[in-house]
């Protein structure tokens, strides 16, 4: 029994190869234009998941400058110090003196003869610190709290960015539901057609079908697999014009970055995403196919 259920889809899986290879040019076409479809908000969801990853490396460990007073002694700097051990957000810090601060200032700004001629060292000494909460309000809170201390001069920490960069994320997030809800429309449309008009083609055969005994669900069949092996071969296309993509920009990206001494590097989907898509792209397949044999099988009856 199961051997033969088996045997039976296997050979509709071959007949409906088997027709694709007959008509190449419609079905390729067909298949890059699903593909082109499905590539779209599946690139926007990549994109914006590696944006999400940059982000989220950058607020994992949050990191704040304290810059002293210009008149702190060394009692100061070691009061900092103790109120830095004893919170107990603060994961680590550094001390960064004045003139580690001016010969870094020198090193990187290429201002040295400008620096040299100053009489006076004009930087303050400053604790890099890395806190262990990531969220905006706390960091805030622990901003507002540090700039209090006496000895403290300014506490600089840009939360605004991190609120940008999240409400883009959440735009991102509306736009990729929006272009899959529109774009899966529009692949059920096309899958729908293409099955209406070969319905109407083998006419002639599905009512012969029909005289010996063949059920409805032997005749669909074949319909059916037709739309899922052309919505998964829409899928492979989408992800083949994904992976090109990224491709290309992690190559501009390796020129710029080295520009700006910096590693980016663009991940592509991951395995359970792909096959997400893969398995959503046949799905959408099957079911423009099962919409159009609903609607139009029906109408044909053996004469």
């Amino acid at each position: 029994m199961i051997r033969a259920w088996v045997m039976q889809h296997g050979l509709m899986f071959f007949l409906t190869l088997k027709r694709l290879i007959s008509t190449p040019v419609a079905s390729l076409l067909s298949v890059i234009v699903m593909g082109i479809a499905l590539s779209l908000p599946a690139g926007i969801y990549v994109f914006m998941k590696n944006l999400q990853s940059i982000s989220g490396q950058a607020v994992s460990s949050p990191q704040m400058s304290l810059f002293l007073k210009l008149d702190a002694v060394k009692e100061d700097i070691e009061r900092i110090r103790q109120y830095l051990e004893e919170n107990a957000q603060i994961v680590s810090f550094e001390f960064v003196s004045k003139d580690v601060a001016l010969h870094q200032l020198q090193q990187h700004s290429g201002l040295t003869d400008v620096t040299a001629s100053l009489a006076h060292n004009p930087l303050p000494d400053a604790f890099i610190v890395h806190t262990l909460a990531s969220d905006t309000e706390t960091l805030e809170q622990l901003r507002m709290t540090m700039q209090k201390w006496p000895e403290i001069e300014h506490v600089q920490f840009d939360s605004a960015w991190v609120e940008r960069l999240n409400a883009l994320l959440k735009l991102g997030h509306y736009v990729i539901l929006m272009l899959t809800t529109l774009l899966s429309v529009a692949i059920i449309a096309i899958m729908f057609n293409t099955i209406r008009l070969q319905i109407l083609t083998k006419r002639d055969e599905i009512e012969l079908s029909r005289l010996i005994g063949a059920t409805n669900g032997f005749i669909r069949r074949p319909f059916l697999y037709f739309g899922a092996v052309q919505g998964l071969a829409s899928g492979i296309t989408a992800w083949s014009i994904i992976a090109f993509a990224i491709e290309t920009v992690n190559e501009e990206l390796v020129t710029l970055t080295r520009l700006y001494d910096l590693e980016l590097h663009l991940q592509h989907l991951s395995s359970e995403n792909s096959i997400s898509l893969l398995i959503f792209s046949s799905w959408l397949g099957w079911l423009g196919a099962r919409l159009s044999v609903a609607s139009h099988l029906w109408q044909i009856e053996p004469r």
